[in-house]
């Protein structure tokens, strides 16, 4: 008589299925984020070690550093986050982790950016926390029997 664990359709399946990294669909959304979001940063690192005369310094702000030296922290804190948002599509454990530390820095570093481009900082400060969310949202779910 045949076995019915290796038959299609069984709890066995959909409990594999429920342990799928996509599961719920927020830890996709949040990579494809991660990679817009790197990306952005990487341009806006990319224009300040072009071109300092591109933004608008303002004077009497508590966080005062040179524009080139932030455009190579967003250059590389951008391919950083790219590279972690596409290893959030192989759903490695330790991505999951690494996106929500780098959402944070990306957070963290819109926040000094304020002063030079403050539009752009807080859309991806929103975005950043919007990943922390989703990254930590769909960690915990269990499949309902």
């Amino acid at each position: 008589m045949a076995s019915t664990s290796n038959q299609p359709g069984t709890a066995r399946d959909a409990a594999a299925d429920s342990s799928h990294p996509f599961r719920t669909g927020w830890t996709a959304f949040a990579a494809i984020l991660m990679i817009f979001g790197g990306a952005m940063a990487i341009f806006q690192g990319i224009a300040a070690i072009a071109k300092d005369d591109v933004f608008v310094t303002t004077s009497n702000y508590v966080f005062r550093f040179n524009l080139t030296g932030w455009g190579w922290i967003h250059l590389i804190l951008g391919i950083v986050i790219v590279l972690a948002g596409c290893a959030l599509f192989t759903g490695a454990a330790w991505a999951r982790a690494v996106g929500i530390v780098l959402a944070g820095l990306g957070a963290l570093a819109n926040f000094v950016w304020l002063p030079h481009y403050p539009l752009w900082s807080i859309v991806l400060i929103a975005l950043d926390i919007f990943i922390i969310w989703a990254l930590c949202a769909s960690g915990g779910e269990r499949e309902r029997v």
